[in-house]
């Protein structure tokens, strides 16, 4: 049987455990860096509402709509995201006009077909 001062020789202090291994602080800064990359990401996708891309089946967004040049469209189908930059030449053609829309001052939006022609 060991004598009581052997045994307090044998210890060693708290902070020798961490003398032997020098990497073991660099595990906690992985663990800390993971935690953090992974609240950005769900920062970023509650802040641009994108959470929507993840649940609906189909959806379409239209992102900076009244800045021309800079407009863009996704359409989600599926699992299928395109996304679309619409430039003037996409959005000039000839066509025929199919009525009118007003905007209210609650902000809704109403169409009012025209009477075709018979």
């Amino acid at each position: 049987m060991r004598s009581p001062r052997e045994k307090r020789r044998n210890r060693r202090p708290a902070s020798a455990i961490h003398q032997e291994d020098p990497m073991s602080a660099a595990a906690n800064l992985f663990d800390v860096a993971m935690v953090f990359a992974v609240g950005l990401m769900v920062a970023m996708v509650s802040a641009y509402h994108l959470h929507e891309l993840f649940t609906a089946d189909e959806l379409t967004m239209i992102k900076n709509p009244n800045q021309p040049g800079k407009m863009e469209i996704i359409t989600k189908k599926g699992k299928e995201i395109k996304v679309q930059k619409l430039t003037k030449e996409m959005a000039q053609g000839q066509g025929t006009r199919l009525g009118t829309a007003y905007r209210l001052k609650t902000g809704k939006v109403v169409y009012i077909p025209e009477e075709e022609e018979r």
